[in-house]
């Protein structure tokens, strides 16, 4: 499923290339507010979960000066070697491996990799559908995320 993430991500990369830079900046209803903030917060998302479950953080030192196309782009290449590193060194039993994470205040939650694994893949999904509205209120055709249709290798 992170194959056929990356695939539409990348689709949605290409499709962005004909916006002008002001639609792809302009802020929108729904979403995180703006395709460039969407795209961002997918790939923020992504990085974050990882490196939760990660001994050793990465980092993307260029995160806050993200502004264009071309800046988004190197950070999804950036976040998915990450994700792909630690997805081929994964163990067996990464499903039942607990995670705790701090919240704010004195609470602690606790999710299993597994979960996290599966969030990150239906969180990216669920981004990638406001997408596709606001490609139909451009009066563009969105990308298709059709799982049936795609091949991945």
């Amino acid at each position: 499923m992170f194959l056929y993430n990356w695939q539409v991500r990348e689709d949605w990369f290409k499709w962005c290339e004909s916006l002008p830079l002001e639609e792809f900046k302009a802020e929108r209803v729904g979403g995180i507010g703006s395709i460039l903030k969407n795209l961002t917060h997918i790939i923020d998302c992504e990085l974050l979960w990882i490196n939760y479950m990660l001994d050793e953080p990465q980092h993307y030192s260029e995160r806050d000066s993200i502004s264009t196309l071309d800046d988004v782009i190197r950070y999804s290449i950036f976040t998915k070697t990450v994700t792909e590193n630690f997805l081929h060194n994964l163990t067996s039993d990464y499903e039942n491996k607990e995670l705790q994470i701090n919240g704010k205040g004195d609470t602690t939650y606790s999710f299993t990799w597994g979960k996290i694994i599966r969030h990150l893949i239906t969180h990216e999904i669920h981004h990638i559908g406001q997408l596709s509205i606001w490609s139909r209120e451009l009066k563009l055709k969105p990308i298709s995320s059709d799982l049936i249709e795609r091949q991945f290798t």
